[in-house]
């Protein structure tokens, strides 16, 4: 039985500083370094066949150390269908002042299904675009594969409403944790 295994990268500075990353590139901190490298321990027994990443920094950071140990030859696609959402114009905004100075409006751009932030992407845009991506994966994946994906935080939410049969409110609202990992049977 093949196997997906999905995990969010590891902290970011702009995590750190709870900034609105988007498409901007933002590297790990040691404490994301450390969150990837755990990661890897926790999948160094399953026998990989090929990895995802998108083509942003963090995603490609988490994704070496996690291979690095363990997994050196695995293959490796970069897929920019599963990068993080686009937050428009509150890319590099601190999100605690964006909600303080606009509550309601915040709750809409932070969670909201379908409601983008100005000049931004929706979840609703997000999940097209990643379904796409599931869309091709799927049926190309063999019945004795192992696949790492290593996402973002609102890339995930349309993996998992996908695999666990989510509502679009749940998917909206569940957080994805850094270092968790997501386990399907394919």
């Amino acid at each position: 039985m093949a196997k997906i295994f999905i995990f969010r990268h590891g902290q970011t500075v702009d995590n750190f500083n709870h900034t609105f990353s988007g498409f901007r590139q933002s590297d790990l901190t040691e404490s994301g370094i450390e969150e990837a490298k755990k990661i890897g321990e926790e999948l160094k027994d399953q026998k990989v066949t090929r990895a995802y990443q998108s083509d942003l920094i963090r995603s490609q950071h988490t994704l070496s150390l996690v291979l690095e140990k363990y997994h050196p030859n695995t293959p490796i696609f970069t897929d920019p269908r599963i990068k993080e959402r686009d937050y428009g114009d509150l890319t590099g905004k601190n999100k605690d002042e964006i909600e303080k100075e606009n509550p309601q409006q915040y709750k809409l751009w932070h969670r909201s299904y379908d409601v983008p932030p100005p000049n931004g992407e929706s979840i609703q845009m997000v999940e097209k675009r990643v379904m796409s991506f599931l869309d091709e994966l799927l049926p190309s994946i063999k019945p004795d594969e192992i696949i790492f994906i290593s996402a973002h935080g609102n890339s995930i939410r349309p993996m998992r409403k996908h695999f666990e049969h989510l509502s679009n409110e749940d998917m909206s609202t569940y957080e994805n944790i850094r270092g968790k990992i997501y386990e399907y049977e394919i």
